[in-house]
C-alpha cells in the first residue's frame, strides 16, 4: 500500500515531479499545499476515484519538498492534513510532510539478514536493552539531541560493553508530543525527524546489524492522537476511527481507536508494519497496548462500550487484524520477532494462528513483573509471608513464550527508579537490585531491562533529560553495571539458561516452599545437551550457612556467579568458587551440596 499511496518523486515524459495519492473517500476536494503554490487550497488539485483515493502528479516538486493535503469536506470545511503515508516529516512542532526518496542507501547487513532467516530465536539468548533515544544521552554543544548516526556508534559500543543482544527502541514513528514518549504516533511510515533523516535511521540499523546487535522497535496500532493535522476525521468523517466514542475514543490516553472492521484501515496498519521490516530491516516489532485492542470494554464501565455481534466483550475485528498481521509478517520476513505487550490472561497470544493463537512470537510477562517487584518492595522480614508471589509464576510460565520485562513503565509516574524501589539501607538497596536482576536472568524467559537500571539510577526516568551518567565512577553503581554485564555474557554462554525457555522440561523447582528463610532454588536444563545449572536465591539479609540443596549430578559444582562478590559491591561471602556434592539425599535427589548462601544474594552453579 505504501508503494501506491503517499508522495513519490518520479519523472513523467521527461519531467521531474512527484506523484501523490491519498485515501479520502468522503472528501469533496483534495489538493496539495506546498511552497510552490503558496499553500493555497485548490491550486494543485488531485483527481478522485471510485476507490476513494485521490491522486495526481505535480511537476517540479521533488525530494525534500514540504507539503500537506488541503481537504475540503462535504460540509464546506477546509482541513489541512499531513500525509498518512509520508516517509519523512518536518521537525516537531512543525507538522508538514516531506517528499522523500528512500532509495539510494547501500545496505551492508546481508550476512545478518541471512542468519536471521534461519535463526530460531525461541531457543537463543535474548537480552534486550530498552532505550528512549531522546533521553539516553544528550549532546553538550547546544543541540537537543544526538543524531541517529551518532547514537548508533555510542549505543553499539555500550551494548557490546554490557553484553546485550538487542536494542529495543521506544517508538521512533513520528509523533508531535514529547511527553507521549512516541506512543501517540502521527507518522506511521516516518522515523522521527528529531534525530535525522530516514537514511540516517537506515544507517543506524545497518551499523547495529554489522556489529551483531539486533533492533526491535515499538509499534502502536492500538490508538492515535487527536491532533488536527493527523488521522482523526481525516476527510471530515470518522475515517480511521469509529464514529461512536464508545468504540472510537480511548479514555485512558485521550486518543482515537482504529476501526479494525474497515479493510482500508487494516491495510494501512499492515503496510506500516511491513514497511519497517522491509525498508529499515528492523528485526521485530513490540506491539504496544495489545490488551486494549482485544477487549471492547477495556478501561470502560457498563454502558460505555458496545458488545460485539455475539454480545461479547472481545474485539473480533482487532483479533483478526492481529492474526493477519502475524501470519503476514512471519511469512514474508522469516526470523523476525513480533512481541505483544499484553497484560491479561488472554490465552494463546504467542501460539501459532493455525493452533488457535494470535500468532505473536513472544509476550511480555506482566504478571511476573508485577509479582516480582511487589515481592522485592517488601522489607525482607516480611517476605516470608509472600513466598507464593514468586512461586506462583511457574504455574503458568510455559503457557506462553514469555519475555521478562523490567521496562520504562516500571520507573515513571511516581513509581521511582528500580534502585529506589528496593528496601533497606544503601548497601541493601544495591544487594536487593542485584538479587532482582539475578533472579530475572536465571528464570525461564527472555530478558529486557530499561536504560539506567543497569547502573542503578536513583531518580525515576525523565524523558526531558539524559540518564545520570555522573554516577559512573561511583563504586556501587560501577559494580552493579559490571554485574549486569557479567550476567549478559554468562547468560549467552549457558544454553541451560535459554535453550528451553518455553518448555516445562527446562525448569524444575528444587526448593520453593522454604518461606521461613525466604529461599528459592531451581534447576535450569538444556535438554539438547543435558547441560544444567542451579540458582539459589536468599531474599533476606541473613546469611545461611550449611544450607543443603539436592543436585542432579555427582561431582564438583562450580560457582559461576555470586551476586555478593566483592567486585559487585557485596560482602564476598560464598563457597570458594564451588563445592563437591555428597551422597546425602535431599529434595528427592541422591546427591546434595551444603553451601553458604550470602545475604540478599543469589548463586548460580553448574557441574564442572
Amino acid at each position: 500500500m505504501y508503494h501506491l499511496q503517499g508522495a513519490h518523486a518520479e519523472t513523467r515524459d521527461g519531467i521531474a515531479g512527484t506523484r501523490f495519492a491519498v485515501w479520502a473517500p468522503n472528501a469533496e476536494e483534495v489538493s496539495v499545499l506546498c511552497d510552490a503554490n503558496g499553500w493555497t487550497p485548490g491550486s494543485d488539485k488531485l483527481h478522485g476515484s471510485d476507490s476513494g483515493v485521490w491522486s495526481g502528479f505535480i511537476a517540479g516538486m521533488g525530494h525534500g519538498a514540504g507539503y500537506k493535503y488541503g481537504i475540503k469536506t462535504r460540509d464546506g470545511a477546509l482541513l489541512e492534513k499531513s500525509d498518512p503515508v509520508a516517509f519523512a516529516t518536518e521537525h516537531p512542532p512543525k507538522t508538514a510532510s516531506i517528499v522523500y526518496d528512500l532509495s539510494g542507501y547501500a545496505w551492508s547487513d546481508g550476512d545478518w539478514l541471512k542468519r536471521r532467516e534461519t535463526t530460531n530465536w525461541l531457543e537463543q539468548p535474548i537480552a534486550v536493552y530498552e532505550v528512549h533515544l531522546g533521553s539516553w544521552k544528550r549532546p553538550t554543544d547546544g543541540r537537543q539531541y544526538f543524531s541517529y548516526r551518532e547514537l548508533a556508534k555510542m549505543l553499539v559500543d555500550y551494548a557490546h560493553e554490557m553484553g546485550y543482544t538487542h536494542l529495543q527502541l521506544m517508538p521512533i514513528t513520528e509523533f508531535p508530543f514529547d511527553g507521549s514518549w512516541g506512543y501517540q504516533a502521527t507518522g506511521y511510515f516516518a522515523p522521527t525527524s528529531r534525530f535525522g533523516s530516514p537514511h540516517d535511521f537506515m544507517e543506524f540499523v545497518d551499523y547495529c546489524h554489522q556489529s551483531g546487535i539486533g533492533i526491535l522497535i515499538d509499534w502502536v496500532p492500538a490508538h492515535f492522537p487527536t491532533d488536527a493535522h493527523s488521522l482523526g476525521r481525516f476527510d471530515g468523517t470518522a475515517l480511521y476511527e469509529h464514529e461512536d466514542p464508545r468504540q472510537g475514543f480511548h479514555p485512558d490516553w485521550g486518543t482515537l481507536i482504529f476501526n479494525f472492521g474497515r479493510g482500508e484501515v487494516c491495510d494501512f496498519l499492515l503496510s506500516s508494519a511491513r514497511f519497517w521490516l522491509e525498508q529499515y530491516h528492523v528485526d521485530g516489532i513490540r506491539v504496544d497496548a495489545v490488551a486494549s485492542m482485544l477487549y471492547l470494554d477495556y478501561s470502560r464501565e457498563d454502558g460505555e462500550w458496545i458488545p460485539n455481534k455475539d454480545g461479547g466483550r472481545e474485539n473480533l475485528e482487532a483479533i483478526e487484524f492481529l492474526k493477519q498481521m502475524n501470519v503476514d509478517l512471519h511469512g514474508k520476513f522469516p526470523g523476525v520477532l513480533t512481541i505483544a505487550e499484553e497484560s491479561t490472561s488472554w490465552g494463546g497470544v504467542s501460539h501459532p494462528v493455525y493452533a488457535g493463537g494470535l500468532g505473536f512470537s513472544m509476550k511480555w510477562d506482566m504478571g511476573w513483573m508485577n509479582d516480582t517487584l511487589r515481592y522485592m518492595q517488601n522489607e525482607p522480614i516480611h517476605r516470608s509471608h509472600h513466598q507464593g508471589e514468586l512461586s506462583f509464576r511457574m504455574i503458568y510460565a510455559f503457557t506462553e513464550n514469555f519475555v521478562l520485562p523490567l521496562s520504562h513503565d516500571e520507573v515513571v509516574h511516581g513509581k521511582r527508579s528500580l534502585l529506589s524501589q528496593m528496601p533497606g539501607d544503601y548497601w541493601q538497596q544495591f544487594a536487593n537490585l542485584r538479587l532482582l536482576f539475578g533472579y530475572q536472568y536465571a528464570m525461564p524467559g527472555k530478558k529486557l531491562l530499561f536504560m539506567g537500571g543497569e547502573f542503578g539510577q536513583w531518580t525515576e526516568w525523565n524523558h526531558d533529560t539524559e540518564l545520570d551518567w555522573a554516577l559512573f565512577g561511583h563504586k556501587y553503581h560501577d559494580s552493579l553495571r559490571r554485574y549486569v554485564g557479567d550476567w549478559n555474557r554468562l547468560y549467552k554462554t549457558l544454553p541451560a539458561l535459554y535453550a528451553n525457555d518455553f518448555e516445562a522440561d527446562g525448569f524444575a523447582w528444587i526448593q520453593c516452599d522454604d518461606w521461613q528463610n525466604s529461599v528459592f532454588a531451581f534447576e535450569r536444563t538444556d535438554r539438547g545437551s543435558e547441560h544444567t545449572a542451579i540458582a539459589i536465591c536468599n531474599f533476606t539479609p541473613v546469611p545461611r550457612e550449611n544450607y543443603r540443596i539436592g543436585v542432579s549430578q555427582q561431582g564438583f559444582w562450580q560457582e559461576l556467579l555470586n551476586s555478593d562478590a566483592a567486585i559487585y559491591g557485596g560482602t564476598n561471602m560464598g563457597n570458594d568458587g564451588g563445592i563437591y556434592s555428597e551422597p546425602i539425599e535431599s529434595h528427592g535427589k541422591q546427591q546434595s551440596i551444603s553451601i553458604t548462601l550470602p545475604p540478599l544474594g543469589m548463586l548460580l552453579l553448574a557441574p564442572r
